[in-house]
Order: C-alpha cells, then sequence, then structure tokens
C-alpha cells in the first residue's frame, strides 16, 4: 500500500531509525532508538503532534514507535475494520520484528489496543502502561460528542495550555495538514462503527491482565475524563495510578511528571 506521510514535516524523527515492514500488504513504519529494554508505544488517534515526550524515555530503553495502519508514515490497509484486525496486525509485526518480550505503553486509542492486546498475548507482555486509555464506558465521566465542538475548540479539548500544541498547528489554512488529519479521522471512524470508543465487553477481559500495569491521566483531561482512572484501576488487577495535575488529554507532551511516572515504572 502507499507510504501517506500528509503532516510529517512537522514531526521530528530525527534520532530514530526509520525501519519498513510488509504486514499483510501494508506498508508499516517503526522508528527505533535508544537500548535498553524494549518499551514500544502505540499512538493515539492522531500524529501530528509528534514524539518529542518519547527522546527521555531513549536514555533507559530500546523506543519502539510504530504508526498503526491508516496513520502517519504507515500505508492502509483496507482489510482493517475493526480494533481486533489491530490487535492482529501488532501481534504480527512483533513476530515480524522478533519482539518475544517487552514493556508495552498505550495512548487514547493506542491505550485500547495495547489493553487489548495485554489481554490476549499477557505472556509477552513484562509491564503495561496505559496513559488516558479509551475503551470503557464510563456514565459519570462521558467522553465528548466530537460532532458537537467547534473545530477551533479542539485543542482547547487536548491540553490545558495551548503553548503546548501550538507549534504543531498550522497559522493558517494547510492542505497537507487537512489531509492528514481527514485520513487518520477516517481510519478512527471506520473502526469506530464496530466500538472504537467502546467495547461494552472489555469490563469483562481486563481481569485477564496480570501483569504490573500503571494508569496515568491528567487531571484535567476533557476528552476521557480522569474520573474514568478508578474504574479502570478497579479493574485491573495489578494497576498502580498516577494523576498529573495541569495537564490535560496529551499529558506525555504537557507533564514532565507524567513521563517519569512512565520511564521509573517501567525501570
Amino acid at each position: 500500500m502507499s507510504n501517506n506521510s500528509f503532516g510529517d514535516s512537522r514531526v521530528d524523527h530525527s534520532g530514530f531509525e526509520r525501519h519498513r515492514y510488509i504486514i499483510d500488504g501494508c506498508e508499516t513504519i517503526v522508528y527505533v532508538a535508544g537500548e535498553g529494554a524494549p518499551l514500544v508505544f502505540l499512538h493515539g488517534g492522531g500524529t501530528w503532534h509528534g514524539i518529542e515526550f518519547a527522546r527521555a524515555w531513549t536514555n533507559r530503553f530500546k523506543v519502539i514507535l510504530p504508526y498503526h495502519p491508516g496513520f502517519g508514515q504507515s500505508g492502509d490497509n483496507p482489510n482493517i475494520d475493526c480494533m481486533q484486525d489491530y490487535i492482529q496486525h501488532y501481534q504480527e509485526l512483533f513476530e515480524e520484528m522478533e519482539l518475544k518480550h517487552f514493556n508495552l505503553v498505550g495512548f487514547s486509542l493506542g491505550g485500547r489496543m495495547a489493553a487489548e492486546y495485554a489481554i490476549q498475548h499477557s505472556h509477552q507482555i513484562d509491564k503495561l502502561v496505559l496513559v488516558a486509555p479509551g475503551g470503557l464506558d464510563v456514565e459519570e465521566f462521558p467522553t465528548p460528542d466530537f460532532m458537537n465542538i467547534p473545530p477551533e475548540e479542539i485543542p482547547a479539548y487536548l491540553v490545558n495550555d495551548l503553548a503546548t500544541v501550538i507549534p504543531f498547528l498550522p497559522a493558517s489554512p494547510d492542505a497537507e495538514f487537512g489531509k492528514m488529519r481527514e485520513r487518520e479521522g477516517g481510519s478512527i471512524a471506520t473502526i469506530s462503527r464496530n466500538g472504537t470508543v467502546c467495547n461494552q465487553k472489555l469490563p469483562n477481559w481486563l481481569h485477564r491482565v496480570r501483569m504490573p500495569t500503571l494508569l496515568v491521566w491528567g487531571q484535567s483531561d476533557r476528552i476521557i475524563p480522569s474520573g474514568q482512572a478508578h474504574y479502570w484501576q478497579r479493574l485491573l488487577p495489578h494497576a498502580g495510578l498516577t494523576i498529573c495535575p495541569n495537564a490535560g488529554h496529551l499529558v506525555l507532551d504537557e507533564s514532565a511528571q507524567a513521563r517519569n511516572a512512565v520511564a521509573e515504572f517501567l525501570a
């Protein structure tokens, strides 16, 4: 499949090695840097805000950053139309990379991927970190309906301090950026038809996540409210929780406390 790297001009991959794999006919791009125990990071529903948060981890871990099919530099795979297809994709990618044991960190959409991967492949994962994960339907702390949010207000939903994301947003209409967001939004919409935001059966499965687990949340998260954290913690057998003040949904971008909590837990 074609390489769709819309918006890549704003993402700095310097210091990371670029690797290319073909999984189910789909070009899959993985960036790798650092030495030590493997740390696989599964990104959220948008790649436009870059990977700066992960650079500090390369001093202690071999950081592995794949782009999901339909996102970033990876190609499109028309065979993927539900979350389980992504789980299968990563099973095959990790086999191709000969990754037998690793730490797994997932954020938002990638947090749900990581949780469901851990349920099915717990033998591979040494420790698990879920950063503001999606997947649970919590009536008291619902996720917002993006159809009712004006586009110009969405950045304020993502961060506590807009200065965090301004460098990654176009100052004027940008066709390349628009195409990237349209493509990634389309990838989310495709699997949303089969329950991306919430998995009604997830509460029945999370007891199978038996490895040490850390939940990380921004206290001011307006996308997946931090009130959901305690529901996840009750369902996971061995889960700690770090809630970071003065941070929103992009907590790894905004909070050094969040980044350090991940590193200390995995170390």
